[in-house]
């Protein structure tokens, strides 16, 4: 028996938040079962894409989506669900662009249409125009509500939906086991890294706005006056690099910072790290945050992100209004103890072996002949 095929619709299968989640599920499903397949909006090869196609996996590129496009873009999504009656389950996870895909899904029939929701703001830019204009395509197009977090949902699909019992608050989840502190992991990682004794503070991010890197370089700076021997490890890639790298040559730093790029270590890094900070300007309900208090780490984050993040205890809110001193002292008086929380975790459901079960079977509803 073939396995029953969802489609999965992304920007590129980069190791981004949404994208290790999704991950995270689809090595936990059983592929005789039930595979995933992926439309993405990119003509490059994603960080994601051979181990995708490693388990079976499917990929299918569309061009991005921009208004220029957009007829171009509607006329080829028809042809896509025209051409592949396969699918009775879209999963999108394009923000407000999902109202276009799930629009054609609609249209050709499918009867389980998910928008899913990752992020609680976008802030505003020049594409807010377009946003709205694809947010006023999303009502009724799709017949699923999907949301990282409460705020998530109330952020794209409105309050009415959001409080409803429409929406599914469906938890970013991780392979807890993977990230359980090792010590002989945490002393070779330090090893490699030219790491003793030192403290290092841990950052995971694309290198944008919303990461905030600016501000947590001054942090860093501010630690590094009081603790000489801490170090901070930035581990992600994006258009902001080269002028976070520019900001740090500048104040000195370079000796104290290390730069890692993308990496496919992240379980091994965050057993090298003391503590995680993420101030970012905004988030739905990141997962890199679920990973780092599965390994255990106190975590000091800004409180643009949802309380609901705090799944184990770990996590501490500070406002980005207080001053760098004050973010530095909270830093410094932080437990550097990694703690046991896969319990924690397991029980608040975000273990994704577990979860991947629950999500196999809400599918599977929807291919009841092919499930059986």
């Amino acid at each position: 028996m073939s396995p029953i095929r969802i489609l999965q619709v992304v920007t590129i299968m980069n190791r981004g938040g949404l994208e290790t989640m999704l991950m995270n599920y689809y090595r936990q499903m059983e592929q005789t079962k039930v595979q995933f397949d992926f439309m993405v909006h990119r003509t490059e090869e994603g960080h994601y894409d051979k181990e995708i196609l490693e388990l079976g996996g499917k990929i299918y590129h569309m061009p991005q989506i921009k208004p220029g496009n957009y007829r171009m873009y509607f006329k080829l999504l028809e042809e896509f669900f025209l051409n592949h009656k396969e699918y009775k389950v879209v999963h999108s996870h394009i923000n407000e662009n999902s109202s276009f895909v799930l629009r054609a899904a609609k249209k050709a029939g499918i009867p389980c249409r998910i928008a899913h929701s990752h992020l609680s703001d976008l802030g505003i830019d020049v594409k807010l125009p377009f946003r709205l204009y694809a947010r006023a395509f999303m009502k009724n197009n799709p017949n699923n509500y999907f949301a990282c977090s409460k705020k998530a949902g109330q952020w794209l699909f409105g309050n009415k939906i959001a409080n409803s019992k429409e929406m599914k608050v469906f938890n970013n989840a991780v392979n807890a086991n993977e990230f359980k502190y090792n010590e002989t992991t945490r002393r070779r990682v330090r090893n490699e890294l030219g790491i003793n004794d030192e403290l290092v503070i841990g950052h995971i991010g694309r290198f944008n706005k919303q990461k905030n890197h600016d501000f947590l370089i001054d942090i860093f700076q501010n630690v590094k006056q009081e603790r000489t021997d801490a170090i901070l490890i930035l581990i992600g890639d994006g258009k902001l690099r080269a002028s976070i790298e520019r900001k740090i040559e500048n104040i000195g730093l370079s000796a104290n910072i290390k730069l890692l790029g993308v990496r496919s270590d992240i379980s091994d890094l965050m057993q090298a790290m003391d503590i995680f900070l993420f101030p970012s300007l905004f988030e739905g309900l990141p997962v890199v945050l679920v990973e780092a208090q599965a390994a255990g780490l106190k975590c000091i984050v800004s409180d643009a992100i949802t309380e609901e993040s705090d799944i184990t205890g770990r996590v501490e809110f500070i406002s980005l209004d207080k001053s760098t001193e004050y973010w530095k002292n909270q830093i410094l008086s932080s437990s550097f103890e990694h703690v046991n929380t896969y319990k924690r975790l397991q029980k608040n459901g975000y273990d994704s072996v577990t979860m991947a079960k629950w999500l196999s079977n809400y599918y599977s509803n929807y291919y009841p002949l092919e499930a059986k």
